[in-house]
């Protein structure tokens, strides 16, 4: 977790900013807060520019609950904008969006945590006390390397796939289980420029732009399980 000097000490939040353009939603979440923590300062906003208004004119949030579908956001960016604003509040994300390289990719960019828009209480209690004590809260569904596919399958899973060479194929797996160039290039013993050479040709075998769009191609082409399924918005939210 980033730099958090200036945050108020573990276990205490006083303050929060609920960004959500769902004023039932809102206000269900504000409740749930005063559970848990009673004397806590809500602000709340619709879209990301009346969240940076908010931080414009001096609140500073001990915490900010985030969705990601908001009228003024486009995919990550929209995240990564509110990230710059707040260096050093953790931001907890809430959403409908629940691809498991989606919610990789936000805790990749500093997330706090994130929880599905279904989550019960329990569970968002839970969320709030390990981000108030200085941890970050992801369920064990969406983190990484679930999900992945078995070795002798994996070039099953989508015609793509089978174009690959063995070498690009087991660099694919490394990915999708989140690995760096530099680990993967320490597990199969090769040099890094070597794995990014690998990495661009399979990328353009794949007719991707990235390792995460390389890596949702492969989640989509699973069955859907009960956590981090499949989501029609999940590339195009991570194309921007």
């Amino acid at each position: 977790m980033k730099d958090m000097t200036g945050t108020p000490p573990p276990g205490t939040i006083q303050s929060v900013a609920i960004v959500d353009d769902h004023p039932l939603y809102s206000d269900a979440l504000a409740a749930a807060l005063q559970l848990v923590f009673p004397d806590c300062q809500v602000e709340k906003a619709q879209t990301l520019g009346g969240a940076l208004a908010l931080v414009e004119s001096g609140f500073a949030p001990d915490l900010v609950m985030f969705d990601l579908k908001l009228p003024d956001v486009s995919g990550i960016s929209g995240f990564q904008r509110l990230r710059e604003a707040l260096p050093d509040a953790p931001i907890l994300v809430i959403s409908s969006l629940t691809s498991a390289q989606v919610v990789q990719a936000l805790m990749a960019e500093g997330a706090a945590g994130f929880l599905p828009k279904d989550a019960p209480a329990p569970l968002l209690r839970q969320a709030l006390h390990e981000i108030a004590a200085g941890r970050k809260y992801v369920h064990s569904g969406y983190q990484a390397g679930q999900g992945t596919a078995p070795d002798a399958a994996f070039e099953n899973l989508h015609p793509k796939l089978a174009e690959l060479t063995p070498q690009q194929q087991r660099i694919m797996k490394l990915i999708c289980a989140g690995k760096p160039n530099k680990q993967i290039a320490y597990e199969l013993s090769l040099a890094e420029a070597t794995v990014k050479a690998h990495i661009t040709a399979l990328l353009r075998r794949l007719g991707v732009q990235n390792r995460t769009q390389a890596a949702v191609l492969v989640e989509g082409s699973q069955p859907a399980t009960a956590i981090g399924t499949r989501d029609a918005d999940a590339q195009a939210f991570l194309s921007h």
